[in-house]
């Protein structure tokens, strides 16, 4: 029996991508899986915690700004509160403006990877209920969840050899081939995955194969995978568009 791998639901379910269909059946499974509960509510508490840094780095950054400016320029006169104010507002929009010209500035292949490229989290669930028979598939989960990919690779394919249609198998032995910069081999499990066309990993599986295609500088296979991407309904849509932007 095949399990799921939640991972991207819970993306999904968080963002608010959801059609009505799956949102129902997802909070069915949240009802029936203890386990799938804690992990939701941890990943929200995760991107809470995020976006509250993020919000206090500006903030302390607009603060620092206008400490420096203050003791670099007394106040005189009363009116100065008031300019103050409006220090403090036009410093933020040049703060926002720079972070803007630095994200669309044009970038090569190697600094797009840098920035947007990470290896596919392999779920606690998919390595607590991997079947107890499969040793080479445990063997595999253990060595990707420790970043030890060479050994990954192997053993993915060895699970690949005797289980063709296991398509995670498939995605996580491209990502280890991927991080060993075995990349004909990578790219050949991506498409493996995107053309077997009924699994949860192809939106991951075009996200990685236009990596791989970047990786490898072949740009105009790159630029048609994102496009696709881009008009997707799928999580890496957004970065897709600021890369395609940004390219060079």
């Amino acid at each position: 029996m095949k399990t799921i791998d939640f991972s991207y639901f819970i993306e999904r379910y968080n963002a608010g991508e959801m059609d009505e269909s799956e949102k129902q059946w997802f909070i069915t499974e949240l009802d029936n899986n203890k386990n799938l509960r804690k992990e939701v509510e941890l990943r929200n508490k995760t991107d809470a915690i995020l976006k509250n840094k993020d919000l206090m780095n500006l903030r302390n950054k607009l603060n620092e700004i206008e400490k420096k400016r203050a003791v670099a320029e007394p106040v005189k006169k009363p009116k100065r509160a008031f300019n103050i104010k409006y220090a403090a507002v036009i410093t933020g929009f040049v703060i926002i403006a720079g972070i803007s010209i630095i994200s669309n500035r044009k970038m090569s292949s190697d600094e797009i990877i840098d920035r947007y490229y990470k290896p596919y989290e392999a779920t606690t669930s998919s390595r607590s209920e991997a079947v107890a028979g499969n040793v080479d598939y445990s063997l595999a989960l253990e060595y990707y969840s420790i970043h030890d990919y060479r050994n990954a690779a192997i053993y993915f394919n060895r699970v690949i050899e005797n289980e063709p249609e296991n398509m995670y198998s498939a995605l996580l032995s491209g990502i280890s081939n991927f991080e060993i910069k075995n990349y004909p081999e990578a790219e050949g499990s991506f498409l493996k995955v995107i053309a077997n066309n009924n699994n949860y990993f192809i939106d991951h599986a075009q996200w990685y194969l236009a990596l791989c295609y970047l990786r490898t500088d072949r740009k105009i296979l790159a630029r048609d995978q994102l496009a696709i991407i881009e008009k997707s309904r799928t999580i890496y849509r957004k970065d897709a568009k600021k890369i395609l932007r940004s390219l060079k």
